[in-house]
């Protein structure tokens, strides 16, 4: 169970999306597959450590996953802090889909395409999870580091992942999970004051002009 913070405990968290790891332009379901991030996936996330690097992380999670995981690295650059994977916050399982291009699922299973993508939140693919699922094993992980912890923290997930902690904290309908979005080697910033969370930024993306919008005061909070 979560701890029950005091009214004065701070915690910011800087939530990143894991680099581009696509080995083609083929829009594919890659769930808990499990590539390295592409050369523009590094070059992100060694943006990212640049324009965080006045940030003084007291603690680095990602997901066990390889390219969240070379993300944290690059990130957490030389503070000299453990990185630390844990497996619930692995992206979505997509059972027999993983791996496969969309087009590919279409034609089939066509029936099971069609039938997701009426109820994208609940339904679970043959031998996978639903988003409905994956919220409710990230969940828990997500307020146990937000409770327990204070000060500046990074956490590395995936699209998904960072989609189900981002709807969770602003109480979004299922339809509108979605419309959350989350480029590759993006950044979010949510901050606990005792128990309240705020949602301070969401998906500003891995170059200069976004980052500059943001402002130099949301990143340092």
């Amino acid at each position: 169970m979560p701890l029950t913070p005091s009214g004065n405990e701070r915690c910011i968290l800087y939530l990143v999306r894991h680099g581009d790891s696509r080995r083609d332009k083929v829009k594919r379901y890659i769930g808990q597959r499990d590539p390295s991030l592409n050369p523009r996936g590094r070059a992100q996330a060694r943006f990212l450590q640049l324009q965080l690097a006045g940030i003084d992380f007291t603690r680095v999670y990602c997901s066990d996953l390889r390219r969240c995981r070379e993300t944290a690295r690059i990130v957490a650059g030389r503070r000299g802090l453990r990185i630390r994977p844990v497996s619930d916050l692995r992206e979505i399982a997509l059972g027999t889909w993983d791996g496969l291009a969309m087009h590919e699922v279409r034609r089939r299973f066509p029936d099971a395409y069609e039938c997701r993508g009426r109820d994208i939140f609940n339904y679970r693919p043959p031998s996978g999870e639903s988003f409905a699922d994956l919220k409710a094993r990230v969940i828990p992980v997500f307020l146990d580091i937000m409770y327990r912890k204070t000060g500046p923290v990074l956490l590395v997930g995936h699209a998904g992942v960072n989609r189900v902690i981002l709807h969770y904290l602003l109480n979004r309908p299922a339809d509108a999970f979605f419309d959350i979005r989350q480029v590759y080697g993006c950044l979010n910033i949510i901050e606990r004051q005792g128990k309240r969370m705020i949602v301070r930024e969401i998906n500003i993306r891995p170059e200069p002009e976004a980052f500059s919008r943001a402002g130099c005061a949301a990143l340092s909070i």
